[in-house]
C-alpha cells in the first residue's frame, strides 16, 4: 500500500496476475522409428510436420490449473512420402494462478501457460529424436496467440448462426 493510499483504495485496486509452475511432466509419449523397423534406405530427405493441440482444465485445489501441449511430429521422406518417424507427446504443466479475471482465464491457460513450459518440451523433443538415431529436432517457437485465435475462429465457424425470427 502506498504512503498516501487508504486501505479501502488498496483493496479496490485490481491484483496483479500471479503464476507459479508447480510441476510439469510427460503424461503420454510414443516414438516410432519406422525407418529402422522397415529397413528403409538411410539417404531419406526428411520433411517434418508438427501438429499442436492445447488443452487446459481446473484442478481440485483452489487456484490450480493444468495446461497441456500435445504434439504430433511426423517426418516423411520428401521423395517417396515414406514415414521416417512419428513422435507423439502430451506434455503437462501444473500451475498456481491468481489475480486473473475469470473472463481472461481461458486465454491465459492456453497462451501464457504453454509459453512457460514450451522450452522444456522443446528440449525433450530434441533429446528423443537424437536418442532415436536422428539429428536432434529443434522445434521453432510456437505462436500460441495465433494458435488460440485460430481455434476460436474455427469454433465460431462451426457454430451455426441463429435464425432470424
Amino acid at each position: 500500500m502506498a504512503e498516501n493510499e487508504t486501505p479501502a483504495a488498496a483493496a479496490a485496486a485490481p491484483s496483479q496476475p500471479q503464476m507459479r509452475i508447480l510441476g510439469q511432466f510427460i503424461r503420454d509419449m510414443s516414438f516410432e522409428n519406422i525407418i529402422a523397423q522397415k529397413g528403409a534406405p538411410s539417404d531419406a530427405q526428411p520433411d517434418v510436420q508438427v501438429q499442436v493441440n492445447l488443452d487446459a482444465k481446473k484442478r481440485e485445489p483452489a487456484n490450480q490449473y493444468e495446461s497441456a501441449i500435445k504434439l504430433t511430429v511426423t517426418s516423411k521422406d520428401k521423395g517417396s512420402d515414406t514415414t521416417i518417424f512419428v513422435l507423439e507427446i502430451d506434455y503437462v504443466g501444473i500451475f498456481h494462478v491468481e489475480g486473473v479475471p475469470e473472463d481472461q482465464m481461458h486465454p491465459f491457460l492456453l497462451i501464457e501457460c504453454p509459453r512457460m513450459i514450451f522450452p522444456f518440451l522443446r528440449r525433450i523433443v530434441s533429446d528423443i529424436t537424437r536418442d532415436g538415431g536422428f539429428p536432434p529436432l529443434n522445434l521453432e517457437n510456437i505462436d500460441f496467440i495465433a494458435l488460440y485465435r485460430g481455434e476460436i475462429a474455427r469454433r465460431q465457424a462451426e457454430t451455426p448462426a441463429p435464425e432470424n425470427a
